[in-house]
């Protein structure tokens, strides 16, 4: 039901779409949303898709891309969504990021290569609420960027730090600018942390679980079990599905 949720306000969005830019598809608002859908939450490829649906590669291509291009635009900007969420009553948020791994780059392309997970792929940050839910998701950037930098860059901490909401993140962030970013404790050199601070480590891990719910929603969709178009793509990709997911709760 959830699924059949999204893909009737995904078809809804296209037929208006091309009622305002008055054009014709060979396929039907319905046909194109169910097409995209396939291709996102299970993965088919443009060859399966062109010939279960009965079109071209190139017209997957194209449809694929224009009603993702259209998804992204539904997105709320970083600050939009930190100061809407800044008026409820809850005073924290949970900043995760993930890489998504890719196969469209060169072996000896570093800068798409992720040390960390010890593949190619892009970096995603994502902002997700008390309970896991996802409130914004960022652009992508290449996979060899750190998760603190990628922050700086989309500048959550300076957001966060004016929301005077507190983040909680993990150890990739520590380092980070702000008073209201909250990190877990790292052991000090050639030591050990006192019971006391690693007491607060769990309840701190305890909280920042709840936003790893955020990316592990996403990846049900399988696109991004190892996404095979471009690695640029990858974030307005990212966001579509997040748009979509929304619909479905």
């Amino acid at each position: 039901m959830a699924c059949a949720s999204a893909r009737s306000w995904a078809s809804t969005l296209l037929a208006d779409d091309r009622a305002q830019r008055q054009t014709w598809r060979k396929l039907s608002p319905h046909g194109q949303a169910l097409l995209v859908l396939a291709h996102l939450r299970n993965g088919d490829t443009y060859e399966r898709l062109a010939e279960g649906f009965g079109v071209s590669v190139g017209t997957v291509y194209n449809y694929v891309r224009e009603a993702v291009d259209l998804l992204a635009t539904r997105g709320r900007s970083r600050l939009a969504a930190v100061w809407t969420f800044a008026w409820t009553q809850s005073n924290f948020l949970i900043l995760d990021g993930t890489v998504v791994r890719t196969t469209r780059v060169r072996a000896h392309n570093k800068l798409y290569y992720s040390g960390k997970h010890k593949y190619h792929g892009i970096n995603l940050q994502g902002l997700t609420d008390p309970y896991g839910r996802m409130i914004w998701i960022s652009e992508g950037l290449p996979g060899s960027v750190h998760d603190l930098t990628a922050a700086r860059m989309h500048d959550i901490l300076h957001v966060i730090d004016r929301s005077e909401l507190h983040l909680f993140a993990d150890k990739g962030y520590v380092g980070g600018e702000g008073d209201h970013l909250l990190v877990p404790y790292k052991k000090p050199p050639g030591g050990d942390l006192s019971d006391q601070l690693k007491e607060i480590n769990r309840a701190h891990a305890a909280t920042r679980a709840r936003g790893e719910r955020g990316f592990a929603i996403l990846k049900n969709w399988h696109i991004f079990d190892r996404f095979r178009g471009c690695p640029r793509r990858v974030g307005k990709f990212a966001l579509a599905a997040f748009i979509l997911t929304e619909e479905e709760i």
